[in-house]
C-alpha cells in the first residue's frame, strides 16, 4: 500500500506508472426530503443516496440513465428547480418523469417507483420485469389500454438497458476483470466492470513500465495503483496469477472495508470473461501501435516540409482568443508520436495592462515569453536539451519537455513576434513556423512563414498540410473553449467573490436574504448579522468592503 502511494506521488521512472487517474462515473439515486432523484455522479460520494457503478464511460451512463428515466419515471432535476415548478416540465410530457414536483403522482406511488428502480439496479431486473408484465396483462384485461401501453413502454426501456450491456455473465454478480498484454515494448491492460450480473463497460490503459518487467509484475503494480483511489468490488479477476496475490487481496480488503477476493480463473465462465478482456487488450494495443505508425509518418512529413534535420518529437501549437480584447486567453496544444498529449495542454490568462486591448502581436509575445522563460528555468536547454517528463510516447520512448517545432496560428506579424521572443531568450534550437489562413479563409490555401524562407504554401493533398490543419484546428478549439469558459465565469461574477471569508454557503445565505448584491451593499451591519451563518465579524467585513469600495 505504501509502495503504491509513493509511486503515485513520486512517479519514479523505472516503476510501473498508471498515468490515467480519472474518476469513473456512477449512477446516483439520491435520497431527498422532496423526492428521490436519479442522476449521474462523478467524484467524492458526499451526497446521501445509493451509488451504482462504476461505468467505463459517461456515454454508458447517459444511455442507461435515458432508459431508466423511461422505465421508472424518476426525477432528474436539481432541488432548486424542483422547488420552483408550478406545472410539469417537458420531461413529464415526453414520459420520462412522473412529475412529483406538481403532485401528478401520489407520494406512495412515487416511492414504489423508487423501490422498483433500486431493485433493478441491485440485480433484481427479472423480478421487476415479471411484475411489470403481470401489471400490463392485468391492465389490458380490465380494458385500461393506456395504462397497459405505458407499462409496455417501461418494459421495453428495461429490455433496452439489458440489451445494450453486451456480455452479461450468469454466475458473476460483481467483479472487475483485468487482462494484460504486451507488444513492441508496450503494455496494455483492459479492465471490464461487471455489476448486478451486467456488463457496465470496459476501458483500456497503457501504463508506463520498463520493458524488462514481466506481465505479472506490471499487472500487480497496476492493480494496486488502480484501487488506490477507487473502491474495489467483492471479486477481482486477473489474466495472470500473481506472486503476491494473497497480499494484494488483503490490502484491497483493508482499503475497501469489505472482503475482496483476487483470483486468476483457469476454467468456467470467469475464465471466459478474462479471455474476452484479453482479446480486447490485444486489439486495443494493435490499434495504438497502428495509430503510432501513422502519426510517426505524419511527423516525418512535417519535418521534411519545414526543412528539419529529423522529425519533431514534440510539436507545440499556439493560438489566442478574445472578443475585442476582452477575456483574452492564450492556448498551447501539444502533439507527439502518441497523438495529442492533452496532459501537456496549457492556457494563459493574458494581462493587457501594458498593451492595447486586442493587440494580437503583443498577446503572442506575452504567451511565448511566459512559456519559454519558465521552461528555461525548469529545464535549462544547455544542461538537458530534451529533459524527459513522466510520460511516454507511443513508441515507448520518453516524451521531451522541450519542443522541436512550434506552430503559430497567425501571419507574418505573429511569426515575427515569436521570432523576437526566441531571440531575446537566446533559444536557437526550436523551429518556429507561422500559419496564415488562406484567401477567404479557405482550408488548403494556407501560407507559411519561416525564418530564411519567403512565404510559401504546401502542395494540395500533401499529408503534412492536412496534419498542420488538424493541429491548428485543435489549438483553435482549445483556445475558443477556454475563452468561452472564462467569459461565462465573468457573466456570473459577484462582488461577494472578492471578499475573503465569504464562501459559497455564506454567499447563498446573503443573496437569499437580500436578493441582490446591491441590496447587500446598502445593508447595515445589524441587518447583515440577522442572516443565518453571518456572525458580527463577518457582517462587519462585508459592510466595510462595500463602504471602502464605494
Amino acid at each position: 500500500m505504501l509502495e503504491s502511494n509513493l509511486i503515485k506521488q513520486l512517479k519514479p521512472r523505472f516503476n510501473v506508472l498508471l498515468r490515467d487517474d480519472k474518476s469513473f462515473p456512477y449512477i446516483l439515486l439520491a435520497s431527498s426530503a422532496r423526492a428521490a432523484m436519479l442522476t449521474k455522479h462523478r467524484g467524492a460520494r458526499s451526497i446521501p443516496g445509493d451509488y451504482y457503478g462504476p461505468f467505463a464511460s459517461i456515454w454508458a451512463v447517459n444511455r442507461t440513465l435515458n432508459a431508466l428515466q423511461r422505465a421508472f419515471l424518476l426525477r432528474s432535476c436539481t432541488d432548486s428547480y424542483y422547488d420552483n415548478r408550478t406545472r410539469p416540465c417537458l420531461l413529464h410530457q415526453i414520459k420520462r418523469c412522473s412529475a412529483p414536483c406538481t403532485g401528478e403522482i401520489a407520494p406512495d406511488d412515487y416511492a414504489e417507483l423508487v423501490r422498483e428502480a433500486k431493485a433493478f439496479l441491485t440485480g433484481k431486473s427479472q423480478a421487476v420485469r415479471t411484475r411489470l408484465a403481470a401489471d400490463m396483462a392485468e391492465a389490458a384485461g380490465e380494458l385500461e389500454f393506456e395504462r397497459a401501453a405505458r407499462l409496455r413502454d417501461r418494459i421495453a426501456a428495461l429490455s433496452a438497458i439489458q440489451g445494450a450491456q453486451g456480455i452479461n455473465p450468469k454466475t458473476v454478480e460483481e467483479a472487475d476483470v483485468f487482462a494484460i498484454t504486451s507488444e513492441a515494448g508496450q503494455f496494455c491492460v483492459e479492465v471490464f466492470f461487471f455489476r448486478t450480473f451486467q456488463n457496465w463497460g470496459n476501458c483500456a490503459y497503457f501504463p508506463r513500465a520498463d520493458k524488462s518487467l514481466g506481465l505479472e509484475e506490471v499487472l500487480a503494480a497496476f492493480v494496486t495503483q488502480f484501487y488506490a483511489e477507487r473502491p474495489a468490488p467483492a471479486l477481482v479477476l486477473l489474466s495472470h496469477a500473481l506472486e503476491e496475490q494473497s497480499l494484494i487481496a488483503e490490502a484491497l480488503t483493508h482499503w475497501s472495508g469489505h472482503r475482496v477476493e483476487v483470483a486468476a480463473p483457469q476454467r468456467g465462465e470467469k475464465h471466459e470473461l478474462v479471455g474476452h478482456a484479453a482479446q480486447n487488450a490485444r486489439e486495443a494495443l494493435a490499434r495504438r501501435l497502428s495509430d503510432a505508425a501513422s502519426q510517426t509518418q505524419l511527423l516525418e512529413a512535417l519535418g521534411a516540409a519545414f526543412g528539419m534535420e529529423s522529425p519533431p518529437r514534440r510539436v507545440e501549437i499556439y493560438d489566442n482568443s478574445h472578443i475585442m480584447g476582452t477575456n483574452a486567453v492564450g492556448a498551447m496544444v501539444v502533439a507527439g508520436a502518441a497523438g495529442f498529449m492533452k496532459a501537456h495542454y496549457r492556457t494563459f490568462n493574458i494581462d493587457q495592462t501594458d498593451m492595447t486591448p486586442g493587440d494580437d502581436y503583443a498577446m503572442m509575445r506575452q504567451v511565448l515569453t511566459r512559456r519559454f522563460a519558465r521552461l528555461k528555468r525548469e529545464a535549462p536547454p544547455a544542461e538537458a536539451p530534451h529533459v524527459l517528463t513522466d510520460e511516454t510516447q507511443a513508441d515507448g520512448g520518453e516524451f521531451p519537455a522541450w519542443p522541436d517545432l512550434i506552430l503559430i496560428d497567425g501571419g507574418q506579424g505573429q511569426f515575427d513576434a515569436a521570432e523576437a521572443v526566441l531571440k531575446s531568450l537566446e533559444i536557437d534550437n526550436v523551429f518556429a513556423v507561422g500559419i496564415a489562413k488562406g484567401l477567404d479563409r479557405d482550408a488548403g490555401r494556407e501560407s507559411f512563414f519561416q525564418a530564411g524562407r519567403a512565404p510559401f504554401r504546401l502542395p494540395p493533398r500533401d499529408p503534412a498540410l492536412y496534419f498542420v490543419q488538424r493541429l491548428r484546428d485543435e489549438a483553435h478549439r482549445f483556445a475558443i473553449g477556454t475563452h468561452r469558459a472564462r467569459r461565462k465565469k465573468e457573466f456570473v461574477k459577484s462582488p461577494l467573490d472578492e471578499i475573503d471569508g465569504i464562501g459559497p454557503a455564506r454567499k447563498r445565505a446573503l443573496l437569499s436574504a437580500f436578493g441582490t448584491a446591491k441590496a447587500i451593499a446598502r445593508a447595515d451591519v445589524a441587518d447583515l448579522e440577522k442572516v443565518p451563518g453571518i456572525n458580527a465579524a463577518t457582517a462587519r467585513l462585508v459592510h466595510d468592503h462595500f463602504r471602502n469600495a464605494g
